[in-house]
């Protein structure tokens, strides 16, 4: 039995001090070298200032801004998930007539039958930074009322920043708010 336990342990620790130590140190370093930015995200910068990160949605709420996806998890990335209330829950439903209601009143030209359903439901991770090219037509007379700018110059700015489907084929056409926001304080 001695001859059995001692190569188990000695084995048992090299493998601890391996795949938790020097196997991690060196996928770290890699990736440290490889990776956009060393690993820390894509941060997006204005003036040198990081002022959010590519992929993680931002709130916005002001009339002057395009609006982001609600978020179930208040757009902390730490607690990043959805809410786990499914389509007839009547808390969730609620949620979401509020959401309807809200943009409504915020976008009096647009028909309930027309709000984009991203307006007003988060997504799985809560945090989903893009919006459909149509979800951000549809705020444009709202932000040219709040900013004095001309609409067809907020439909170019809209164009500017639509990320089409790979291939043409491959996901939706898509644009992400923090970046159209920071184009959109650049016009004014």
């Amino acid at each position: 039995m001695k001859t059995h336990i001692l190569p188990a342990i000695k084995l048992t620790i090299i493998c601890i001090l391996f795949f938790s130590g020097i196997y991690t140190l060196a996928v770290w370093g890699i990736a440290y070298i490889v990776a956009p930015n060393h690993g820390d995200g894509q941060t997006v910068r204005v003036n040198g200032k990081v002022v959010g990160y590519e992929l993680i949605g931002q709130k916005f709420n002001q009339d002057k801004y395009f609006w982001s996806r609600p978020s179930s998890v208040d757009y902390n990335a730490a607690g990043s998930g959805g809410s786990n209330k499914g389509p007839s829950n009547p808390d969730y439903l609620k949620q979401v007539q509020l959401a309807i209601d809200t943009f409504l009143l915020r976008n009096p030209s647009v028909k309930k039958e027309d709000v984009p359903v991203e307006m007003v439901t988060a997504s799985g991770s809560g945090l989903d930074p893009d919006i459909s090219p149509e979800a951000a037509a549809v705020q444009i007379p709202r932000i040219a009322k709040a900013t004095g700018l001309r609409e067809d110059n907020l439909r170019k700015l809209v164009a500017l920043h639509t990320e089409k489907a790979l291939l043409g084929l491959f996901g939706p056409s898509k644009v992400n708010v923090l970046k159209l926001n920071i184009s959109l304080n650049n016009l004014k």
